[in-house]
């Protein structure tokens, strides 16, 4: 078979997965304490792989694959805190490629047995900020492609729509009361779905303003104000799957309109309270981006402005059983929370 041959075919598949997927449920949260605000939720957790990185990793194979980087045989090799890991690992499966994930080895135990069971391997590090260079490394060794989703995440997706994420979340809107939103709200680890949903904001010429919040630990908020690339952080996030320390190729501050910095307590507390309002486990970086929802949504209300506000519910939160829904490991590792559950039971 040809490469071009398999090329045809190996795209061909990834459009046949398409087909078989349904797009994302978008889920109204009701706050009776807000009223005149509708916040919702778009649940991006019922993708195949269980979480957003699915159409990260959908989009980089497609646009590795045009720009003839993968062969094959070519094993796929990518760095990540665990979510796109899975992802790549079900389309590598999908084309009968090899896969290898570099990630610290801090990352949930249950993202390392999702790969491994997609047919890939985990690659531990000591530390986050390792994971660039032992990707390149083996790359190299093994004659591979290095994904390298910090790069090419924002230029994969198409941006001006054909079903992105952007373009469904307004297409979801489009009956609700507000069918508008006011805000768009995102945490980034990419940068590359802040990205996609700040130029299409854009180019759609929609009065909406996306905020992008940031866990501590994370370069991009003082990015943001500073536009200093070279800054970096000697620790990594404590939300798994956003932050990161150093400032990513694909985080494009220009399409954001405020950015905000969310405690991990506060992230944590606003996860386990979202908990209780669906009755179902939400990831962490669920939190920090519902807490800053939640923070935009009371300013509006003592503005006495109405509107709607729409953020992603990234992940199931059944992936961290042993870490952000244990007691101990919270308290060890990210500290006490009461204030910000004291702060959230207001709401209700």
């Amino acid at each position: 078979m040809t490469n071009r041959h398999w090329i045809h075919e190996a795209i061909q598949k990834i459009e046949a997965d398409i087909q078989r997927s349904a797009d994302t449920h978008l889920i109204q949260l009701p706050l009776p304490s807000l009223q005149g605000i509708d916040i919702y939720l778009k649940d991006e957790s019922t993708h195949p792989t269980g979480s957003l990185k699915h159409r990260l990793a959908r989009s980089l194979f497609l646009f590795a694959l045009c720009n003839g980087w993968i062969r094959q045989d070519t094993t796929i090799i990518e760095s990540s805190s665990g979510s796109t890991a899975v992802s790549e690992a079900y389309f590598a499966r999908l084309l009968g490629l090899p896969f290898i994930a570099v990630m610290p080895k801090t990352t949930a135990r249950k993202k390392i047995e999702q790969i491994q069971f997609f047919g890939g391997q985990a690659h531990l590090v000591e530390r986050s900020d390792q994971i660039y260079a032992e990707s390149h490394r083996l790359a190299e060794e093994l004659n591979g492609h290095y994904m390298d989703q910090f790069t090419y995440a924002e230029r994969a997706t198409d941006w001006r729509g054909n079903n992105n994420i952007a373009d469904s979340i307004f297409s979801q809107m489009a009956l609700e009361q507000h069918p508008i939103p006011t805000w768009i709200v995102m945490s980034a680890g990419t940068g590359g779905t802040s990205s996609t949903i700040g130029r299409f904001i854009r180019y759609k010429k929609y009065p909406t303003r996306l905020c992008v919040v940031d866990p501590e630990n994370s370069v991009f908020f003082d990015y943001f104000h500073c536009r200093d690339k070279a800054l970096t952080l000697n620790c990594g996030s404590k939300i798994e799957g956003i932050g990161r320390p150093r400032v990513e190729p694909s985080f494009v501050p220009g399409v954001i309109d405020e950015m905000r910095r969310v405690p991990d307590a506060a992230s944590i507390a606003t996860m386990h309270w979202l908990e209780q309002r669906l009755g179902r486990k939400v990831g962490p970086s669920t939190g920090t981006n519902l807490y800053g929802v939640l923070q935009l949504a009371r300013e509006m209300q003592a503005r006495g402005e109405q509107g709607s506000i729409v953020t992603l519910l990234c992940d199931s939160g059944e992936r961290y059983l042993d870490t952000y829904y244990n007691a101990d490991w919270v308290k060890q590792c990210v500290g006490e929370s009461e204030v910000y559950v004291r702060e959230l039971a207001a709401l209700v």
